[in-house]
């Protein structure tokens, strides 16, 4: 019962890898053979410059999702969730979204490589929201003209405003 937490990761994460990369190699080969017999050819760069990030991120998941083990056969380490979120998942939508594209170029042809351009936009989209996000937290509330509202502020913010306001009056005045 020793480490069940960790074993069950380790045990999962190995599938996920297994899963992935024999997806990974079937679907390159597939479009690899499609290369080969079909007369019209598809582009080898569009090719590389969208499947070689996906390749880099999946390696990058083996590394860090892979557990250890010692030479006796014990769990050295679990290696980290690869169902984490954040940007973890981020990562695996990368990567998706790779074979979604891979298997439409084979249907539609190259021009459906253009599609992978989803991944940035909505990469910009995320980013543009959050700062928006970050923007209306930190600002203070306004009301309808504009200015800050008292209201909000507690009784105690307000003496300690008017406080500062007569400080100031006061060094002025010198």
């Amino acid at each position: 019962m020793a480490q069940k937490a960790a074993k069950s990761l380790a045990s999962r994460n190995t599938f996920i890898l297994r899963r992935n990369h024999l997806v990974t190699v079937a679907l390159h080969l597939l479009f690899l053979l499609f290369q080969i017999l079909f007369v019209r050819p598809r582009s080898w760069v569009l090719y590389l410059t969208f499947c070689l990030p996906a390749i880099a991120i999946e390696v990058y998941l083996d590394v860090i999702g892979r557990p250890e083990y010692s030479h006796d056969g014990f769990l050295r380490r679990p290696g980290q969730d690869l169902d984490a979120e954040g940007l973890t998942d981020y990562m695996w939508d990368v990567v998706y979204w790779t074979w979604i594209n891979i298997l439409l170029v084979l249907i539609f042809g190259n021009n459906a490589w253009w599609l992978y351009l989803v991944v940035p936009a909505y990469t910009i989209y995320l980013a543009a929201t959050t700062v928006g996000g970050l923007k209306a937290m930190f600002s203070p509330p306004k009301d309808d003209e504009g200015a800050t509202t008292a209201a909000s502020e507690s009784k105690r913010q307000q003496k300690l405003g008017k406080r500062a306001q007569q400080r100031m009056t006061y060094q002025n005045q010198y």
